[in-house]
């Protein structure tokens, strides 16, 4: 077991672990630690606790020490400094005439370095475009192309749902979505019904995949073979959520599939959820 804090760099983030250094450290205090990118203040998110030795990446970096109120102002600073830096950022892609669409700027704690966020729909030749910037800061300059995912991350906003957007409001790490998953989860696959904001599969696919799973696996599919109490038939229709299946029996072909419950048939021969060419065609920019 290992002593360990989470500190997070940005409001909806990924937690890293940091060793406390014989600091009791609260939540929301603010911490100075060494990253790959240099010095950084971030917030704890975790406050001291003990976790397997499996759960950290070594080595295991000690925080350097526990903002000060001058350290909580430079933060404050960057920040500001960081609005000043998009306009100026904007202004040169536009000088340079260039596709890309300015995101975010993080400056690292420490003023070492610089990062430029944006968005573009191909690669973009921003050689000339760093030149200029590095001219101006003096400082290292990065700048990061970024999905769309990334995006709508950064930038915020509202769900059909009418919440906002739950990468930007509590999802530290994007889950994978897949289009099995609508499929499974019984959801039209309409490109609009499905996705976000962001052009993509919605993030919310996968909370409720792991019970859809589970009732698949004690539910007779469409097209599977089942023996009820009134003979063999085949499903024409199955519902997880309420446990009802419609069964066309084999005795009576032109009759109307009756209802029964899951509990009171038994699979000889299940049926499979499957995602036609054409649907895969249609929907292959969603799962990117």
């Amino acid at each position: 077991m290992v002593e360990v804090i989470g500190v997070r760099f940005k409001n909806v983030g990924k937690v890293y672990y940091f060793a406390p250094e014989n600091n009791k450290v609260n939540a929301k205090q603010k911490v100075i630690v060494e990253t790959a990118r240099g010095v950084e203040c971030g917030e704890v998110v975790i406050p001291n606790r003990m976790v397997e030795d499996t759960e950290v990446v070594p080595p295991l970096k000690s925080i350097i020490r526990i903002a000060t109120k001058q350290d909580e102002e430079t933060l404050e600073k960057n920040r500001i400094k960081e609005q000043e830096i998009m306009k100026v950022f904007a202004e040169k892609i536009a000088e340079h005439k260039l596709s890309m669409k300015p995101i975010d700027i993080d400056c690292t704690f420490d003023g070492s370095k610089i990062l430029f966020y944006f968005s573009a729909e191909s690669r973009v030749d921003f050689r000339e475009l760093v030149k200029d910037l590095a001219a101006i800061y003096r400082t290292r300059i990065e700048l990061r192309q970024i999905g769309v995912r990334d995006e709508a991350k950064m930038l915020g906003g509202l769900g059909i749902c009418g919440r906002k957007f739950c990468c930007a409001s509590f999802l530290g790490e994007f889950q994978p979505v897949s289009i099995k998953m609508a499929k499974e989860q019984s959801l039209s696959l309409n490109p609009v019904k499905i996705s976000g904001t962001c052009g993509r599969l919605m993030c919310c696919l996968k909370y409720e995949q792991d019970c859809y799973e589970e009732l698949l696996s004690i539910t007779p599919k469409i097209g599977a073979l089942v023996e009820t109490a009134d003979g063999r038939g085949i499903v024409e229709d199955s519902n997880l959520l309420t446990g009802v299946v419609k069964v066309k029996l084999d005795k009576n072909p032109d009759a109307a599939a009756q209802p029964y419950n899951r509990a009171d048939v038994k699979i000889l021969k299940d049926g499979r959820i499957r995602v036609n060419k054409e649907e895969i065609q249609a929907l292959k920019g969603l799962e990117d």
